[in-house]
C-alpha cells in the first residue's frame, strides 16, 4: 500500500513524466485519461475529471462529468515504456461530482460485493487461468488469422513460435508487481495460457486488466498481436478465462472443505455450488458478453456445455480441484477473456452468496460426460444446457433479477439493450458461409 508522499517521491526519482489514470467502462474495455506529473497531487485529491458522453452506456448521465479517484495501491510505472519520460498508471474509481461513487463503476460493483461476502464472513480469494492468442500481422500491422505454426499443448520452441513474447509478458508482469504461476502453449495453434497466483478478489481483478493491456503493449513489440477474442479461428479450440475460487473465514481457513464429505466438500461449499448453477444462464451475458463468445461452446473444444458440477467432467460448468496438499478450488470454466473481469467475478460471488444466505441445495454430480449425446439423453438425466448465443443470453440475463440487483437498474437496462443491438447488428450480416453454401445453389 503506497502512501501519497511514496508516490510522489517514485514520481520524481523515476522521472515519470506521465500518469495514466485509468478505469474500465461496463463493458470492460480499458480507457485513461493521461496527465502530467506536475498534476500528480490533483489527480490524488480526484479533482481529475472528463466528459463521460462518449463512453458507452454512461451517455444518459444526467450530469455529465465524472471525476476519476485513485486507488493508490495500483500504482506502476510502465516497464515498456521509455526510460526517459517514464509513463505510470493507477486505477481509480469513478465518483459523480457530488463526491458519490458512479453506479456504473464495475470496479466498485466488484467492491460491494466483496463487501456482502465479508458480512457473511468471508474473504474470497480468485485464480485467473488466461488463454489467448498472439497472432502474426500483416504489412499493415494488422492481425491475421493465417499460422504457419503446427505447435499444440504443452509445445516449446521452435515449434512453439510465441514463446519469446510469452516470456516478455511473464517477465514484464513480474516488474509491475504481478506474480505468474505458469504459461504456456495451449492447444491450439498460436495460442497461449498465462496463469496468474490466487488474490484477493478485488486484487485478481485488477490483475487481469493488467495483463491484458501488458500483453498487448509486449505483443506489440514483438510484432505480433495478442487477442482475447474468444475464438478467433474456426476449428480449434477457444479461449477461456477459467477462475478458481477459494473462500476463508476470518481465521484464514477454508470453509470448502470438509474432510468427512464423500467430495471433500463443506455444506458451504455445496450452497455456493448452487448459488452459481441458480444464475448460470442469467449471468452468461456477463462471463460471456460477444456474439462470438457462443462460437467457444461446441463439444470437444474443451468448454463447458452444461449447467452442472463435477470432479473430472470438463462439459459441466463449474468443476472441483483439490490440489495435493491443498484445500478445495471451485473452478469456474464458462467465462472467457473478453469479459468485464470486475463484473465477471462480481456476478460469480454475488451468486455463491446468495446460495450461502438462501442455504440452496446443489444437484449431485454429474458422473457422466453428456457432451455427445443425443438431447433427449442429456435432457432424461436432467441436465440443463448453457445459451448456445448471445440472444438466449440476453433473454435470461433479462429474467434475472441478482444481476438487476447487482447492476441496479439503469445499468442492468445500459448493458442489456447494447448486448441486443451487438445481437441484430450480428443477425443482420450476410456471412461468408451463406455466401459459400447458397450463392450458386439458389
Amino acid at each position: 500500500m503506497y502512501t501519497r508522499e511514496q508516490i510522489t517521491a517514485m514520481v520524481e526519482q523515476e522521472n515519470v513524466e506521465f500518469i495514466r489514470l485509468q478505469f474500465t467502462d461496463l463493458f470492460g474495455k480499458l480507457k485513461n485519461v493521461a496527465v502530467t506529473a506536475r498534476q500528480l497531487e490533483k489527480a490524488m485529491d480526484g479533482q481529475c475529471y472528463f466528459d463521460s458522453t462518449s463512453i458507452t452506456a454512461f451517455q444518459d448521465m444526467i450530469n455529465t462529468d465524472l471525476y476519476l479517484q485513485p486507488d493508490l495501491s495500483t500504482f506502476v510505472i510502465f516497464p515498456w515504456r521509455p526510460m526517459q519520460g517514464k509513463v505510470a498508471r493507477m486505477l481509480c474509481e469513478l465518483k459523480t461530482t457530488d463526491g458519490k461513487t458512479f453506479d456504473g463503476d464495475s470496479r466498485a460493483i466488484l467492491k460491494k460485493v466483496i463487501a456482502q461476502g465479508k458480512e457473511l464472513g468471508y474473504t474470497a480469494f480468485v485464480r485467473p487461468e488466461i488463454e489467448f492468442f498472439l497472432l502474426r500481422t500483416d504489412d499493415r500491422g494488422l492481425p491475421t488469422t493465417e499460422s504457419m505454426e503446427k505447435a499444440s499443448y504443452f509445445d516449446i520452441g521452435p515449434l512453439d513460435q510465441g514463446e519469446d513474447a510469452r516470456r516478455d509478458v511473464v517477465l514484464t508482469l513480474h516488474d509491475m508487481g504481478i506474480e505468474v504461476e505458469s504459461s504456456f502453449h495451449e492447444t491450439a495453434p498460436e495460442q497461449h495460457e498465462v496463469v496468474l497466483t490466487t488474490a484477493e478478489a478485488l486484487e485478481a481483478a485488477d490483475n487481469i486488466v493488467t495483463f491484458r493491456m501488458a500483453a498487448k503493449a509486449v505483443a506489440a513489440r514483438h510484432g505480433l498481436h495478442a487477442t482475447f477474442m474468444p475464438k478467433p479461428v474456426y476449428g480449434q479450440n477457444g479461449s477461456g478465462m477459467h477462475l478458481e475460487i477459494k473462500l476463508y473465514d476470518h481465521n484464514g481457513l477454508s470453509v470448502f472443505d470438509d474432510e468427512n464429505d464423500p467430495y471433500g466438500l463443506s455444506e458451504t461449499a455445496y450452497c455456493f455450488i448452487a448459488g452459481i448453477l441458480e444464475h448460470a444462464t442469467g449471468m452468461m451475458l456477463i462471463t460471456n458478453p460477444l456474439v462470438n463468445s457462443y462460437k467457444r461452446f461446441v463439444p470437444g473444444s474443451d468448454a463447458p456445455l452444461f449447467v452442472g458440477w463435477s470432479d473430472l467432467d470438463s462439459s459441466q460448468m463449474v468443476r472441483i480441484v483439490k490440489k495435493k496438499g491443498g484445500s478445495i478450488r471451485m473452478e469456474i470454466l464458462t467465462p472467457d477473456p473478453s469479459a468485464n473481469p470486475y463484473l465477471t467475478v462480481a456476478a460469480l460471488l454475488a451468486a455463491g452468496f446468495e446460495g450461502i444466505r438462501k442455504k440452496m441445495r446443489a444437484p449431485e454430480k454429474v458422473s457422466r460426460n453428456f457432451e455427445y449425446e443425443q438431447r433427449s439423453v442429456w435432457e432424461e438425466h436432467g441436465m440443463k444446457k448453457l445459451p448456445t448465443n448471445l440472444r438466449l443470453a440476453v433473454d435470461t440475463f433479462g429474467e434475472d433479477a441478482l444481476m438487476k440487483q447487482m447492476l441496479g437498474d439503469k445499468f442492468f437496462a445500459e448493458y442489456q439493450s447494447a448486448k441486443h443491438r451487438e445481437w441484430d447488428e450480428f443477425r443482420e450480416q450476410v456471412t461468408k458461409w451463406e455466401l459459400d453454401r447458397y450463392l450458386s445453389q439458389y
